[in-house]
């Protein structure tokens, strides 16, 4: 068997590609120990022209790449072989920030006021991860958007959901999606306000662990969301706040596998056939770096 594995940032956006190497390894390692042969893009080539070609003699695919730009890349992987990750349309939705953000209040979930003047997060509308995040009083800029500032506990919740489009005659089981883990961000504000990433724990066992779960389903649930998602959150003592949502593998990945006894490969396969495991075991401890440093500890 063949899949293609295709990760942007490695070869095309040196500022994440650390992040992007880190999680293509995991997944490399993973399919190959499960019998599949790993295909990737030749980095001296057109991205969606590597995707063209080896799509077409593979027999799935997963593509990874900053949001504003997966969609597009995951659609000319679904015109040549089987997607294994999330849909391009609920990608495309996802994207948006703004637009997801008022999805997902127009269906009672809590997420962020929108907020145009006052000390307030300030980020880009279809921007990725912490880049070019900040708590500012300034205005936004052509593109950016506001957001009320909460403080509590950076958290997100990686899970797999199973097919929602696609295949759904032949592998939609109505199914909840699967919970792998709660990571712990490493969330961290400069002097300048600037909001910087790098990296955080896992697993992270949580008093409200269930209520998050609730959450994070019915982000998946209204937003069509399959395959690997992370879901990022921001929980105060009365408060579950969706921040944001990303229909991808993200960088807790190679924590997760690191502590994990079933292979990550397996679990996203065998979901787009409707067939994950009701949980998943995991040993140990993780930390793990925006640049792909992991420290385990058995404990």
């Amino acid at each position: 068997m063949n899949i293609l594995l295709a990760e942007y940032t490695v070869s095309h956006d040196p500022t994440l590609a650390p992040e992007g190497r880190a999680m293509l390894d995991v997944l490399t390692r993973s399919f190959t120990r499960i019998g599949y042969m790993v295909h990737t893009p030749d980095p001296e080539m057109g991205f969606s022209e590597e995707i063209a070609r080896l799509g077409a003699i593979c027999d799935e695919g997963l593509v990874i790449a900053p949001d504003h730009l997966l969609a597009k890349y995951t659609k000319n992987l679904e015109d040549v072989t089987r997607n294994i990750g999330c849909n391009s349309f609920s990608i495309a939705v996802c994207a948006n920030k703004k637009r997801t953000g008022q999805i997902l209040h127009a269906h009672g979930i809590d997420v962020p006021r929108e907020v145009a003047s006052g000390r307030r997060i300030v980020k880009q509308i279809s921007g990725c991860g912490a880049v070019g995040v900040r708590l500012t009083d300034e205005p936004a800029g052509e593109g950016e958007f506001g957001q009320e500032y909460i403080e509590g506990e950076h958290l997100s919740m990686s899970l797999v959901g199973g097919r929602v489009v696609g295949e759904v005659c032949l592998y939609y089981t109505g199914k909840g999606p699967l919970l792998l883990a709660i990571n712990r961000q490493d969330i961290r504000f400069g002097q300048d306000g600037h909001v910087t990433y790098h990296g955080g724990e896992t697993p992270v066992d949580h008093p409200r662990k269930d209520e998050m779960y609730a959450v994070a389903s019915k982000v998946i649930e209204v937003l069509g969301c399959q395959g690997y998602v992370g879901v990022d959150m921001v929980v105060t003592s009365d408060r579950i706040v969706v921040v944001d949502v990303n229909p991808r593998p993200t960088t807790s990945i190679i924590g997760i596998a690191a502590c994990m006894e079933e292979e990550i490969a397996q679990v996203i396969l065998d979901a787009s056939y409707g067939r994950f495991p009701d949980f998943v075991h995991l040993n140990g401890h993780a930390y793990f770096s925006s640049d792909g440093k992991i420290t385990y500890d058995r404990n």
